[in-house]
């Protein structure tokens, strides 16, 4: 199955993916904090109030999660790049609810930065709460996936060693378009690419990942609980725009896309922030 977060008619809802419709779940206004596995996998349809996927709003897929949570530097070409050592132990930065953006919203650059890089990224989202969860149960604590692009202001970034002020930035980082539930999708091998400008900028498999869910689910969920709507960003491959020569930097006008196989496609137009 796979859902989503969108507004129509004023009203937040939840809906399931029927073709290119939405059919809407009884009782839910969001994925996130309330919606945990149990409550999306019963809750009722509504099919006679089932709409268009092009007359609704797309929200990121989880509106409001309590707590965002990034991986850095889990892919290993991307850890090549950098030229960095290879981690032991993932790499962990947060960022703010109020920095997703839905999926057919448009990124906005900042007049402060001069450096926007792009970074496709597989998304988990949590469904069970748990806190020092075992690897075997991993798993079990996930309610889905969907795609993000982890967009990153690297002059900001590194200003300092924390990353915290190129990664936060408000309305930033889109999620989306759906979630996908477990069942629906084999991860094992699945292909993850960015598309800039017609070029295919990143290019990998999701078992390149240094640490894989599992890891990271349990890393997590040692020092915070996990609640349902979390998210997890799980790193981005090589070939960043910041780590080429010449460098690639994005600019109004430009489109990327993001493909994750049976996950989905996520495709954001670039523009001027207007003041």
């Amino acid at each position: 199955m796979a859902y989503a977060s969108y507004e129509h008619g004023g009203r937040h809802r939840v809906g399931r993916v029927d073709g290119d419709r939405l059919v809407p779940l009884a009782g839910l206004s969001e994925i996130g904090r309330h919606t945990d596995v149990d409550a999306l996998r019963t809750a009722q349809e509504l099919p006679a109030e089932a709409v268009a996927i092009d007359d609704v709003h797309l929200r990121p897929v989880v509106p409001d999660p309590a707590k965002i949570v990034c991986v850095g530097l889990n892919y290993h070409a991307h850890v090549d790049e950098t030229g960095r050592q290879l981690p032991t132990y993932p790499v962990l930065f947060t960022k703010f609810a109020s920095s997703l953006i839905g999926p057919d919203d448009p990124v906005e650059l900042p007049p402060e930065s001069e450096q926007v890089d792009y970074e496709g990224e597989l998304a988990v989202v949590i469904g069970r709460r748990g806190r020092r969860i075992g690897t075997d149960a991993a798993l079990d604590h996930v309610l889905g996936y969907t795609v993000s692009n982890d967009i990153t202001m690297r002059d900001y970034q590194y200003k300092t060693h924390q990353w915290l002020q190129g990664k936060a930035w408000d309305r930033s980082t889109p999620l989306g378009p759906y979630l996908v539930t477990p069942s629906e999708v084999d991860l094992a091998g699945a292909g993850i690419r960015t598309r800039l400008r017609g070029e295919v900028v990143q290019s990998s498999t999701l078992d390149r990942l240094i640490f894989d869910i599992p890891t990271l689910v349990v890393a997590v969920s040692e020092f915070a609980e996990l609640v349902p709507g979390d998210v997890i960003l799980t790193g981005t491959p090589g070939g960043v725009g910041f780590r080429r020569d010449p460098q690639v930097f994005l600019v109004p006008g430009d489109e990327v896309t993001v493909e994750i196989d049976g996950v989905g496609t996520l495709t954001t137009a670039v523009r001027a922030e207007s003041r």
